[in-house]
C-alpha cells in the first residue's frame, strides 16, 4: 500500500516518485549502513565515502519522514538516540541489492565490501 508523501509531487510516475526520496547520491548508502548493522549517528558519518554531518542529518530526516526509519533510544548509550530500518525500509533490500548486483556486473573495479543483511 502506497502511502503519502511529505514533499508535493512532481509528477505521479512511480520512478520520479521514488527517486525523489532515495534518488541522491546518499540516501542509498544511509540505507546500506543500515543494514550492514550501523545504527549510531557517528558510525553513519564514519562510512568510506565520508558523508558531511550536515548532509546526513538531512538524509536522516528524509527517511524519518518517509517512514523508512526510526528513532529509538540507544541500547549502548544513555539519553542517546539510533536508527534503524523500518518494515517499509527493510522492504528497500531487493532493490539495494540490485543495484550492487548490476554494479559488480557492469562497472570494471566493484567490489561487494559490505554485508547487506535483512
Amino acid at each position: 500500500m502506497a502511502t503519502s508523501s511529505p514533499r508535493k509531487r512532481r509528477s505521479p510516475c512511480p520512478v520520479a516518485c521514488t527517486l525523489d526520496v532515495i534518488g541522491d547520491k546518499w540516501t542509498l548508502l544511509v540505507v546500506r549502513d543500515l543494514f550492514s548493522g550501523k545504527t549510531q549517528f557517528k558510525e553513519l558519518a564514519k562510512s568510506p565515502e565520508r558523508i558531511a554531518t550536515n548532509i546526513l542529518t538531512d538524509r536522516l530526516e528524509r527517511l524519518l519522514a518517509y517512514e523508512l526509519i526510526e528513532r529509538v533510544p540507544s541500547p549502548e548509550h544513555r539519553g542517546r538516540h539510533a536508527y534503524r530500518l523500518t518494515e517499509k525500509g527493510r522492504s528497500l533490500h531487493v532493490p539495494l541489492e540490485a543495484i550492487a548486483e548490476w554494479g559488480l556486473e557492469h562497472l570494471e573495479g566493484t567490489e561487494k565490501r559490505v554485508a547487506v543483511s535483512v
